[in-house]
């Protein structure tokens, strides 16, 4: 379980380490747990919330990069959630990950969540890769409260015309 555990962890830095302009984030709450139908293994969840304040009128941009991202990186989209407050993207990256997926919440604040398939269970450490910004690992998460330039800005994302 802990190496499925530190895949999550991998998967989440590279996720959001890969947006740009960069965002700000922390850890969440992480479990781990048995899986109901098959007696000695387990699966991890392992989650983050974005800090950085994200407009209105940039999320469908943010969600769009991680979902390009995402197929960049081989991984299979399985579900996307269009509501207008509260869409969300899903994908499969193979490998002993579940799923994967990235929601918008209230006030605006993405989460994005790892669940692995299940392994062989084990005791998992707290994820162990450094959080960017404030780490509240332990704490009450609160709302976003981080500014950026860009992702803060209440102009829609300019479409660039192909060359």
């Amino acid at each position: 379980m802990q190496e499925a555990a530190d895949k999550a962890d991998r998967l989440i830095g590279n996720t959001l380490s890969s947006v740009q302009p960069p965002l700000e984030w922390t850890h969440d709450e992480s479990d781990s747990g048995g899986c109901a139908d098959a007696p000695g293994l387990g699966d991890v969840t392992r989650r983050a919330v974005v800090m950085t304040q994200v407009s209105e009128e940039r999320r469908g941009s943010l969600l769009g990069f991680i979902e390009r991202a995402w197929k960049k990186s081989g991984y299979k989209i399985t579900k996307v959630n269009p509501d207008k407050e509260f869409p969300a993207i899903y994908a499969d990256a193979g490998d002993g990950v579940l799923e994967m997926g990235l929601t918008v919440g209230y006030k605006g604040q993405f989460f994005l969540k790892v669940q692995t398939a299940c392994v062989d269970k084990s005791k998992v450490a707290q994820p162990t890769t450094p959080a960017k910004g404030a780490d509240y690992r332990g704490k009450k998460v609160p709302t976003p409260n981080v500014h950026s330039d860009f992702w803060s800005s209440d102009e829609p994302v300019a479409s660039s015309s192909p060359s």
